[in-house]
């Protein structure tokens, strides 16, 4: 396999098509419609239930109007969710994701508790009972499941709202329940559309599209159908790095495509099309790809754990000795999303595509070309048999096993081969194969079992006779201890404990000289010699409060570039052992410091960061430097793209200071106190996309014409009598690409008048905008109890998702 000269990045045109569903082609209109159903002109609505249920065939864009709605109205319930179902669901997995959906605070442990169904369906119905929802059920297959979902939907009178979608019209007509229920009928794209479509994919715009291209253009089109799948897939095959590809493979491709997309046979003439991608991949591509099919229909796959499975499986080589093999598995992953082969599920506050999905009718095929070379086995309820469960698997996948399928053991000798063994199961601990039956395992993950039914745990006996072992995934697995001669491993590149009850690695750890990412929990204690680990690139939340010893051994890991660390309760000579440790990682790109006032204090003087540092984080409760650092400028931190801290005591030029970082993406700031009158030049803030303050007053009007031209995303403080007044101007028309606003009113002093009419006035700068940016307003809080609550989500129902995702992505 071969690797890019030049890595891949991702074609931001890819990211346009995806980044707000509510500005996708052919979307605004029918979205607009659908909830002028679903909610009154007067933002009133009916107070029963209401369902509308969308229906299609698949790669019309069901699930893409369905977020667009979601996403413009979710604001107005007191609770929402969106819970995708697939084609053979695992109903229990369907409640816990709905019951998370609905409070990922009061239900972030869900997935790791055993319920029966009944059970799932009594909480849900208890937790909606008093509340307005807005519940989404994407992509169900058959009645019967629709009828076990809407047993837990409590019918109650707050205009709640539920949306599904379907491939089937009988389970479309199933949903409805009153005669206020409704069917839309999803329809291709129209001429028009498709071509805005398709030409945004590859010239961004309709009028760039060279005349020589025009015609054949057309013809390709027509083939399409309308449906945007193949619109946006065939327009990805005729643009290689970014470069739009000449005319003959236009036209050759034109020609591949046969007859295109009929009515009537979509789903056969869309595996045509979608093979097409697929044989166009460069042989590095193809298995990288096909291992996707390993994950089950609608999950979201982490990127940076794919990655480093696809290193374990050796799909990723390099013939430069200076390059990350990571880096490299980075460059394929960003190629396959701009042949629109995945599709982003969640970008950063960095532009950075940080987990992705498979669509439906896309791993139907690779999962066909997988079991057609015996690359991937997938076995299920439905595969659960004997002629499957005795043949000789190359790479084994489990998804959905029941209970009543359990006591049918997988043969050892089927076993024997396995490369990859991985489980989507919530399976029992004992019916797991031992590991004595595998023989050349690379990757072994049993973080998605998702049961503790077994007194005894996970076994991880003979875990030391896999000596080809390369990627161990353990992640809230029920396994409470590693063996000894989990030493053997010499070829283990990966080792990911988090969420497990496993209190110490055994001191055999320090002999895996091969690996490279380790990610324990902060209490787990570290074995002393971990410096002996030089080839660590990503050492992931590590408490020296429990292993004090690693600050004196980070010194020696000179590779590492991902770095989190717990500072609890450390004295000042460890802190300077720390500090002198830091100074020696050259390398390092992103750090994250927890719970470290004291060391913070030190940080602020002594501290010289590496040069291509591009990620800092001490955001924390009780975590604050005491000013800005001197090492927070432009000169000192070129590369710097994320940045979150607290400070006791804000400068009056520190903003500005802050904003003259060249690459800062995004800024979470915290401030006790304001020494001074905060200043903001025209210049400030070139590259943000997010910001966040909190602790301080920061109205748009801080902001000058000219600064953040990019940004996004703003959180900001501000009084309700200085906005209800007009001593404050709230206008944004200056920012000119702002899509989400958040603001913490403070209403001290003010009356229940001013509240409102500060909501009012903020919510009219935002329809004066162009964009036309959401915007909430939030509980008035103290700081102090800002910064503690942002800690206990669960005491934040409504609070946006986004920022959710930005609080807890550790």
């Amino acid at each position: 396999m071969r690797s890019t000269s030049n890595g891949a990045t991702i074609d931001p045109r890819v990211l346009a098509l995806h980044k707000d569903v509510g500005e996708l082609v052919g979307v605004d209109c029918t979205r607009d419609e659908l909830i002028k159903t679903l909610i009154c002109e007067d933002g009133s609505s009916k107070e029963q239930l209401k369902t509308i249920s969308i229906v299609g065939v698949g790669g019309l864009g069901k699930t893409t109007l369905t977020k667009a709605v979601y996403e413009k109205i979710k604001a107005q319930f007191d609770c929402v969710a969106f819970v995708s179902v697939g084609q053979n669901p695992d109903i229990k997995k369907v409640f816990k994701d709905l019951l998370y959906g609905l409070d990922n605070g009061k239900f972030s442990d869900i997935h790791n508790t055993t319920r029966d169904e009944n059970l799932l369906i009594k909480q849900i119905s208890d937790y909606l009972v008093d509340k307005r929802y807005l519940i989404v059920i994407d992509d169900i297959w058959e009645e019967e499941i629709w009828r076990f979902i809407n047993c837990a939907l409590y019918k109650n009178n707050l205009h709640s709202r539920v949306i599904t979608t379907t491939r089937n019209v009988c389970v479309s007509e199933a949903c409805l329940s009153s005669s206020d229920d409704m069917i839309h009928q999803m329809k291709p794209l129209s001429d028009e559309d498709s071509q805005i479509l398709f030409h945004r994919r590859i010239f961004q715009s309709k009028e760039k599209c060279p005349e020589d291209l025009q015609a054949v253009s057309r013809e390709i089109l027509k083939k399409c159908g309308g449906v945007p799948l193949a619109i946006i897939t065939i327009a990805s095959l005729l643009v290689s790095n970014q470069r739009i590809k000449q005319k003959e493979e236009w036209l050759h491709v034109h020609s591949s495509m046969g007859r295109g997309v009929t009515e009537g046979g979509i789903a056969k003439d869309m595996k045509r099309i979608l093979s097409l991608s697929y044989y166009d991949l460069p042989s590095h591509l193809k298995p990288c790809l096909l291992y996707l099919s390993m994950f089950p229909e609608d999950s979201e796959i982490k990127r940076d754990w794919l990655i480093w499975r696809w290193l374990s499986e050796g799909f990723i080589q390099c013939d430069k000795e200076e390059t990350r093999l990571f880096e490299i598995g980075e460059s394929y992953y960003n190629e396959l999303l701009n042949r629109s082969l995945i599709q982003p599920s969640k970008i950063n506050e960095e532009g950075t595509v940080v987990s992705c999905r498979i669509h439906d009718m896309v791993l139907h095929l690779i999962c066909s070309l997988s079991s057609e070379e015996n690359f991937i086995s997938i076995l299920d309820n439905d595969e659960w048999h004997a002629s499957n469960v005795h043949r000789k698997f190359r790479r084994l996948s489990l998804h959905n096993i029941k209970a009543k399928v359990q006591n049918h053991q997988l043969d050892s000798t089927s076993l024997s081969k396995v490369r990859s063994f991985a489980v989507f199961s919530p399976v029992t601990c004992d019916w797991l194969p031992s590991l004595s039956s595998f023989q050349f395992l690379r990757v072994l993950d049993l973080g998605n079992c998702g049961s503790n039914e077994s007194s005894s745990g996970i076994s991880l006996k003979y875990v030391g006779n896999l000596i080809h072992l390369r990627y161990l995934g353990l992640i809230y697995a029920d396994v409470c201890e590693l063996p000894m001669d989990i030493g053997k491993l010499q070829l283990l590149q990966t080792l990911n404990i988090r969420g497990t009850s496993i209190k110490e690695l055994p001191s055999s750890v320090v002999q895996l000289r091969n690996l490279i990412c380790l990610s324990v929990n902060y209490r787990v204690r570290l074995p002393k010699g971990m410096g002996s680990l030089m080839s660590l690139e990503v050492l992931q939340l590590v408490g020296l409060s429990s292993s004090p010893h690693i600050a004196e051994e980070l010194s020696h890991l000179t590779e590492v570039r991902t770095l989190s660390v717990e500072c609890v309760n450390m004295d000042e000579d460890l802190i300077d052992i720390l500090i002198k440790s830091l100074g020696n990682l050259h390398k390092l790109q992103n750090l994250r410091i927890h719970s470290g006032d004291r060391l913070l204090d030190r940080m602020c003087e002594s501290w010289v960061p590496p040069p291509n540092l591009r990620s800092f984080d001490s955001w924390y409760f009780s975590s604050w430097f005491l000013r800005l650092p001197k090492w927070v400028n432009s000169s000192s931190l070129p590369h710097l793209s994320t940045l979150e801290i607290g400070v006791k005591e804000l400068q009056g030029d520190d903003l500005q200071i802050i904003g003259m970082l060249p690459a800062l993406g995004f800024l979470r700031l915290a401030a006790k106190r304001v020494m001074g009158m905060l200043v903001v030049r025209t210049d400030a803030f070139p590259s943000a996309r997010c910001c966040m303050f909190f602790g301080f007053p920061t109205a748009p009007c801080l902001f000058p014409p000219g600064a953040m031209p990019r940004v996004q995303h703003l959180v900001f403080e501000a009084s309700a009598p200085s906005i209800a007044s007009r001593e404050v101007d709230c206008g944004m028309g200056h920012l000119p690409s702002l899509e989400h606003v958040e603001v913490w009113l403070e209403h001290e002093n003010s009356s229940d008048e001013e509240m409102e009419t500060a909501k009012a006035w903020l919510r009219r700068a935002a329809e004066a905008h162009p964009k036309c940016p959401t915007i909430q307003t939030m509980n008035p809080l103290s700081l102090n109890t800002l910064i503690a609550t942002l800690f206990d989500l669960s005491l934040f129902p409504n609070f946006r998702a986004s920022t959710k995702s930005w609080i807890c992505r550790y």
